[in-house]
């Protein structure tokens, strides 16, 4: 692939649904068209799927390490608004290790400030979203946020990567989450079925010797020489020729943005990566890469207005089927979400469209256009949001029609709709998991702006 001339880039990978746009390709994509040597995970965290397909033919969910591992000495900077699952990336490690990336822990560095996900609070979300039975917020069970609540809460026993440095002070740290996160679950009660499943949970706060077990293993990141100072961070983007900041879920999950309860604790719009740029100090042009399916899709629990069974027999994910989330989700091309996710972020600069290979399997596509209830084109973006008001969002959302319109599944009739559906161009379309299945859409002819890429 050929780098684009003029100034370091940084592209930051937005998903603009409910997550499972296909970011992993996306950031696989740009890291080989730019040549970038460095990929920045900066929101969410363990709970991750980014799946990407290379050419050969391997295949890797990645969860942890930057989705540009695969390419030859790209690196992979963990940043201090990521939630670190040790265990989980060592394990991940060994994985791509398998897969023939024999340096990737070489090529990988966490940050000192990034918080520490802990068996008790993975044990601990396990159990809250087991006690909520039929209402289940759709919580991927990895602990993410019971993490950042407990730190919020707690923040003078956060644990950090920088604590497996201490390992007295870390010790202290989870000896204080154990005893805090089980009184804590007390509360839950009757709550709780007498069930396998949570007696597995609740036998992590009694188990003898788990506190040693976990430490022996998550302080092998340290051995390893893997935890840093953010100052590397700004060197890394500093040499690097292209950085891409690789966003985790997606805009409608947004902890202040999505609809609350169904969220994550993460802010999943570009603000943490412009942070994290200003916080470094390098000059780079920056471009907001928003990325939606041709179609929606949902792995969890919450709103999905447009919802279909017809798609489900014409996909087939890597992420699919788990014992938290239930079944992947799928609905027909929702404008209105998609409005409000572009609405949220003030737009983006560049469009990318996935999945547009499921238009060869369609009879019809179809889209809303609206909701009937109003009708209503636009959802409002509150200046200071609340999750009173994203909960009362949340519920009418739960219960409206949306009003669609059909086409003729032909590409370019689909990607001409859509733009007239968002009021802006598509930019990049992927008919496939490969990084050379993303091409420019085949109507960039009409702008002059558009350069083709060679792949």
């Amino acid at each position: 692939m050929k780098a684009p001339s003029g100034p370091r880039r940084a592209s930051i990978v937005i998903d603009l649904g409910f997550g499972d746009a296909g970011k992993g390709l996306m950031t696989d994509y740009l890291v080989r068209r730019d040549r970038a040597s460095l990929v920045v995970r900066y929101n969410g965290g363990a709970q991750a799927g980014h799946n990407v397909v290379t050419s050969e033919g391997r295949h890797h969910t990645f969860a942890q390490f930057g989705a540009g591992t695969f390419v030859p000495g790209v690196r992979t900077f963990l940043a201090h608004p990521f939630l670190l699952h040790p265990t989980a990336l060592l394990l991940e490690g060994e994985a791509l290790r398998a897969q023939g990336v024999g340096d990737v822990f070489s090529r990988l560095r966490i940050s000192e400030r990034a918080r520490v996900i802990t068996p008790f609070h993975q044990a601990a979300n396990r159990l809250r979203e087991l006690a909520r039975g039929g209402s289940r917020h759709g919580s991927c069970g990895v602990g993410v946020g019971e993490t950042v609540r407990d730190a919020l809460a707690w923040p003078e026993d956060t644990v950090l990567a920088g604590d497996l440095r201490d390992v007295p002070r870390l010790r202290r740290k989870l000896q204080r989450v154990r005893e805090r996160e089980h009184e804590e679950l007390r509360a839950l009660g009757d709550s709780l079925p007498d069930s396998p499943q949570v007696r597995r949970e609740r036998s992590i706060f009694a188990a003898e010797g788990i506190i040693d077990a976990w430490m022996e293993r998550a302080t092998r990141l340290e051995t390893l020489g893997l935890v840093a100072a953010d100052t590397l961070l700004a060197r890394w983007m500093a040499e690097a020729p292209a950085t891409v900041f690789e966003g985790a879920q997606g805009v409608l999950l947004d902890e202040w943005r999505g609809f609350h309860p169904y969220t994550t604790w993460s802010r999943c719009t570009a603000d943490n990566a412009i942070g994290l740029i200003t916080e470094s100090g390098v000059d780079l042009d920056v471009q907001r890469v928003g990325v939606l399916r041709g179609h929606m899709v949902r792995h969890g629990a919450g709103p999905l207005p447009t919802e279909t069974e017809e798609l489900r027999p014409l996909l087939s994910e890597h992420n699919t089927l788990n014992d938290w989330q239930g079944h992947v989700r799928y609905g027909w091309f929702d404008a209105v979400l998609a409005r409000y996710a572009l609405d949220v972020l003030g737009g983006v600069d560049v469009l990318a469209i996935t999945h547009l290979d499921l238009l060869r399997r369609l009879r019809t596509w179809k889209a809303a256009t609206h909701y009937q209830d109003g009708p209503v084109t636009r959802l409002a973006v509150e200046p200071n949001p609340s999750l009173e008001g994203q909960a009362a969002l949340t519920r009418w959302l739960l219960h409206v029609t949306p009003s669609l319109e059909e086409r003729e599944p032909r590409e370019n009739l689909v990607l001409e709709h859509l733009e007239q559906l968002l009021g802006r161009r598509v930019d990049l379309v992927s008919r496939g998991p490969r990084a050379e299945d993303v091409t420019p859409s085949p109507l960039s002819y009409r702008s002059k702006e558009r350069v083709a890429v060679e792949v």
